[in-house]
């Protein structure tokens, strides 16, 4: 399933004359480790880094979720200290909790961080179900996320 929704999306991208490559999807088991955690530290906000794999069709998913040392978090913000930042890693985005259930949408403070770590930004919020997050570029604009399972 996964290698076709990409083989589709590495088309999609083709026929519309784009070199793009991209975040397109997000593990099953990555996404349910990140509602996981952010029930976790509730109410306190969680933050994490996330990467991804390359795949043979020049998409990428994301597949791990990295918590820095250092990281602070409160009922009202999560923040990671960049000197702590591991050298040789490619972030391609954070996730990151809302305690509350109407703070889906990106705060400015979100924004600022949004466009220093990467293409893609899961934020979470209460109650953390299955359906209880979203997805955001840099500039804060709502994207689609696959969600696929591990092969």
């Amino acid at each position: 399933m996964l290698r076709s929704l990409l083989k589709r999306s590495a088309a999609r991208r083709k026929r519309n004359g784009k070199a793009e490559r991209g975040v397109c999807c997000i593990f099953k088991d990555t996404l349910e480790f990140i509602l996981a955690v952010s029930e976790s530290s509730h109410p306190r906000e969680f933050v994490g880094l996330l990467t991804a794999e390359r795949t043979a069709e020049g998409g990428e998913v994301i597949s791990d979720v990295i918590i820095l040392p250092g990281t602070r978090s409160s009922s009202f913000s999560a923040s990671f200290r960049r000197d702590m930042l591991p050298l040789g890693v490619r972030f391609v985005g954070t996730a990151h909790s809302h305690p509350k259930p109407q703070a889906m949408r990106p705060s400015t403070q979100d924004l600022q961080m949004f466009a220093q770590t990467g293409q893609r930004h899961i934020i979470t919020f209460f109650p953390y179900g299955e359906d209880c997050w979203r997805c955001y570029d840099a500039l804060g604009r709502e994207k689609q996320l696959k969600v696929v399972e591990r092969l």
